[in-house]
């Protein structure tokens, strides 16, 4: 298909295959031509959602050990669609389903993923393997997460997601359990992509201009798009420390997105994952965003964020109940 290309020239054959093997699979006809914009550009601009792809593993299940996604019979990824809701609650606290999840479990459905694993490359779909240098670095640094038991000392110690500071990039477009929406939004030599969580707005210049010094660096980092046929592609670099995906080194960390429309409803989404200092190859994650004719909805995460302030003041009377 003519949106498969090489993906910064890190992405195999193998990817290309599985990624066609799933779009066939899911309808969308290959040769698609997506219209133009008034200036001639592909338009993507719509308001999207991967809701059906929550709790998608990103490494490649045991129950498919040896088979890589190009291998996959549509047998395969029905049988991984049935089980998903199972899987699911699976991973949630004590594998209950307490009442919020509920809620939001009946809201989603996950009879409709669309692969059973989001990593496309390496073919084996597991993260590559951490450099000697990174596995250094990363001794004894903490994954920030309410919900690993703490330290609650204060509000530093919680992920920058609690603290409704950003999600960052590619962990903005990987669904959590609600507000799994994006707008894309386009004018000549620019595209705005807004993520309904955090209400964060990337504005993604296309006129060619370098990246910004080293020293001015962004939560979202900073992004600079181009056009290979029907495919945005997207280079973000200049992260900070604090929201670099999965702890990468931010002065060496590079993410490459494509965006390609590959039918009326479907944009075709991937992220390569580029930091020589943090793992031996880059990798490749990818998933399929769909058309929501709903509207994103505000994110008002500062009002009223209770569970912040409530996480820390428990911590405070556990101590002193010590």
């Amino acid at each position: 298909m003519t949106r498969l290309v090489a993906l910064a020239g890190t992405i195999s054959v193998l990817v290309a295959l599985g990624l066609a093997s799933l779009t066939a699979q899911n309808g969308a006809g290959s040769g698609y031509m997506p219209p133009r914009t008034a200036w001639g550009d592909p338009d993507l601009q719509g308001v999207y959602t991967n809701s059906n792809e929550y709790a998608t593993p990103l490494e490649r299940p045991k129950e498919f050990e040896g088979k890589r996604l190009s291998d996959l019979s549509a047998e395969d990824v029905a049988r991984a669609r049935q089980q998903a809701t199972k899987q699911a609650i699976a991973g949630l606290a004590n594998g209950e389903v307490r009442g919020p999840d509920e809620w939001w479990l009946q809201l989603l459905d996950l009879g409709k993923r669309n692969q059973p694993w989001l990593i496309v490359d390496p073919p084996d779909g597991h993260v590559p393997s951490l450099t000697p240098e990174a596995t250094q670095r990363l001794k004894g640094i903490r994954t920030k997460s309410s919900f690993l038991g703490g330290p609650f000392n204060g509000p530093e110690d919680l992920g920058m997601l609690e603290r409704c500071i950003s999600r960052s990039v590619p962990a903005s477009m990987i669904p959590v359990m609600y507000g799994n929406n994006y707008q894309i939004i386009q004018s000549p030599g620019l595209i705005v992509i807004t993520y309904e969580i955090i209400h964060e707005a990337r504005v993604i210049p296309l006129d060619g201009r370098p990246h910004l010094g080293a020293n001015v660096r962004a939560h979202m980092g900073d992004p600079r798009g181009r056009w290979e046929g029907n495919s945005l592609v997207v280079e973000t670099t200049n992260f900070t420390s604090a929201s670099a995906y999965r702890n990468a080194n931010a002065d060496s960390f590079r993410v490459v997105e494509r965006f390609t429309r590959v039918a009326p409803d479907r944009i075709e989404w991937t992220a390569t994952l580029d930091d020589p200092k943090t793992w031996t190859r880059p990798w490749t994650i990818a998933m399929p965003l769909t058309a929501d004719p709903n509207p994103i909805f505000p994110f008002e995460c500062h009002e009223h964020n209770y569970g912040l302030r409530n996480i820390l003041s428990a911590a405070r009377a556990a101590e002193r109940n010590q």
